[in-house]
């Protein structure tokens, strides 16, 4: 018999924020949906930086929360540490950034040296609308009774030469914004590995959880009941 979910959330909490209410009601949405109960922790992004892959290996799924960071110095050091780890990972956020900063780096994308991702496009603390354009099988079914407006307050904007050199074995593009540009991605090389900048946790609901997040969680049950450390 299994345990309980473990999912670690990575993040600089904050009961103000409303994307950080959000990621705690949409677990707990998840969970009612999948009739399992799950166990969420935050972490502050600080401590997280000095966690070994051993000490994310004790939970189920990582999440990395959108901010605001504390110290945003440690995030892509974090990020890295995910893309090594084989268990279930969600980015909602500017965590997104940071992905493709350190994908760029590992697979050497830059060498004029140039700058291929922009800053953030959102203006201030404040939350604006995208529109999700489902593009991969997997995100249109997701998506097929869910609402495609998200909220987001990081927005970023790729060279197009980057998207196609990421396109080349390291990522899939799992939908676009209503600017055409990547919005979802996953990783090619990873189980369970979706990234994005918007907050789809806002979206969530006690009667409609949000499709991306349970789904999150249900590949991360898939991981508790296949992991015999968990077992009862």
């Amino acid at each position: 018999m299994s345990q309980n979910l473990k999912i670690a959330v990575l993040g600089d909490y904050n009961f103000t924020y409303n994307s950080h209410q959000a990621t705690n009601l949409a677990i707990d949405h998840a969970g009612r949906f999948l009739e399992e109960e799950i166990n969420y922790y935050w972490i502050k992004i600080e401590e997280a930086a000095y966690f070994k892959m051993q000490n994310f290996e004790r939970y189920d799924g990582v999440w990395l929360a959108p901010g605001p960071f504390k110290n945003v110095f440690f995030l892509n050091s974090i990020v890295d540490t995910l893309t090594q780890l084989n268990i279930p990972t969600l980015i909602t956020g500017e965590g997104y950034r940071a992905l493709i900063e350190i994908l760029i780096n590992k697979h050497q994308l830059n060498a004029g040296n140039e700058k291929l991702v922009s800053e953030n496009l959102v203006e201030g603390n404040q939350f604006e609308n995208v529109n999700i354009v489902p593009h991969s099988p997997a995100m249109i079914k997701l998506y097929e009774n869910h609402s495609h407006l998200e909220l987001t307050s990081s927005r970023y904007s790729m060279y197009p030469k980057l998207i196609m050199s990421l396109e080349e074995g390291i990522i899939d593009i799992e939908a676009y914004n209503q600017l055409d540009e990547p919005e979802i991605i996953s990783l090619k090389s990873h189980p369970f590995f979706l990234a994005m900048a918007n907050c789809p946790q806002i979206s969530s609901t006690r009667e409609i959880p949000h499709p991306i997040i349970y789904t999150f969680m249900k590949a991360s049950k898939m991981i508790n009941q296949l992991d015999g450390r968990k077992l009862a």
